[in-house]
């Protein structure tokens, strides 16, 4: 079964650390790029962060400099380290991979692959 799965999340205080994993099974699901979203209470999703199949990086502007994304191809797996966390990032994060029907994809809307969502509560 081709499925991701994170983990990770907890509760910390402001200022505090956390490392994301997502990993799949199933497939290989970082050929196309990888991204990290959020979903917080009341809000739209929103996205996070990429790792491109070439390896480079894109960050949403309120996370640059805190939040690093990295894969391990042979693991499979995908990571985002989130240091000086804010109580704005509280959120359930989602991995989700850029393929959709077998072929790499460019819109969130069309992306086939999502997790279950790791829950990130920080707390001033």
């Amino acid at each position: 079964q081709e499925q991701l799965v994170e983990s990770g999340g907890g509760s910390v205080q402001a200022g505090g650390s956390l490392r994301l994993s997502c990993t799949g099974t199933g497939f290989t699901f970082n050929t196309c790029g990888v991204d990290w979203y959020r979903l917080a209470a009341g809000k739209a999703r929103e996205w996070v962060s990429t790792i491109h199949s070439n390896g480079s990086t894109d960050y949403r502007a309120s996370v640059k400099g805190r939040f690093t994304i990295s894969q391990d191809k042979i693991k499979n797996a995908l990571y985002l380290q989130m240091n000086s966390l804010k109580p704005e990032d509280t959120a359930m994060y989602y991995c989700a991979a850029r393929r959709g029907g077998g072929i790499c994809r460019l819109k969130e809307a069309d992306f086939g692959y999502w997790g279950q969502g790791t829950q990130v509560t920080v707390s001033s």
